[in-house]
């Protein structure tokens, strides 16, 4: 099924990134544009890809192994591919239209911060777990699109201290992005043990329905949680990986722009040679 607030949703995205290069009579110079046009592009495709079709039908009627695929996309995949298709100069001339002494400013400050953003993000992910609430999606669209909406901005504020692409809430210094990496994969490992452990069915949605649909829902909850639990482990070692070299090369690349600067600078006042 094609869900059209879905389409809607990623048109004004795509448009508004669109909008915002072609309103920039002069955009800052990127090499990385066409790279950043495709993350941001695959980000909005990985977003309908989990919230239509076959993936958001299977989770909502009888799989909740798809249900976390689901999760996964939305939390681990789209977002930081978004973040990396935005541009500092975009994001902060979004920022910059808020005034600085609002609630909104200091709420953005606020959950971009890795102790909030982290604690948001581990709230976010435990709450929507548990069968009450989890029920209660299932069971009503628009809390269903609440979930869906709570998860992934939870998990933008939870991948900023890494990827905020902005120069007025800046991400991290290399060296603390790497130790936050090391705990943002603990909130859904412990939300993944916690279900792949589960000695009974705890979602009697997925229950009722394997009973129609000759499925094993606890294997297949079993399933989910080791789908989550993988991927947990793994997209931040990627990213570790990714944030160690980045922090590599421009530490290399640091002498060499100190020369450079001191060059155009000239020699010291009081060394000139004789």
């Amino acid at each position: 099924m094609i869900h059209g607030e879905t389409l809607v949703g990623a048109a004004i995205l795509a448009g508004a990134w669109l909008g915002a290069q072609r309103a920039a009579r002069r955009p800052p110079a990127d090499r990385h544009a066409l790279a950043r046009a495709a993350a941001f592009g695959l980000g909005l495709t990985a977003t309908l890809i989990a919230l239509n079709g076959p993936v958001h039908d299977l989770a909502e009627r009888s799989h909740f192994s798809v249900h976390m695929v689901q999760h996964l996309l939305l939390t681990l995949v789209a977002p930081p591919l978004l973040m990396l298709g935005t541009p500092a100069w975009m994001m902060d001339g979004l920022l910059g239209a808020i005034p600085r002494r609002s609630g909104a400013r200091a709420a953005a400050r606020w959950i971009t911060r890795p102790v909030a953003a982290l604690a948001t993000y581990t709230t976010v992910l435990v709450v929507w777990h548990l069968p009450g609430p989890y029920g209660a999606a299932l069971d009503s669209h628009a809390w269903h699109i609440a979930e869906h909406g709570a998860l992934m901005g939870a998990a933008i504020a939870a991948w900023w201290p890494v990827l905020g692409p902005s120069r007025l809430l800046p991400p991290l210094p290399y060296g603390a992005r790497i130790l936050y990496l090391f705990a943002f994969g603990m909130p859904m490992t412990v939300v993944a043990a916690m279900i792949t452990g589960a000695d009974e069915v705890l979602y009697p949605f997925y229950a009722a329905a394997a009973a129609t649909r000759d499925i094993d829902a606890l294997a297949d909850q079993r399933l989910g949680g080791v789908l989550m639990w993988v991927p947990a482990g793994i997209v931040p070692l990627v990213a570790f990986t990714l944030v160690f070299f980045r922090w590599a090369a421009a530490e290399w690349d640091a002498p060499d722009e100190e020369t450079d600067s001191r060059a155009e600078l000239g020699p010291p006042s009081g060394s000139q040679l004789r």
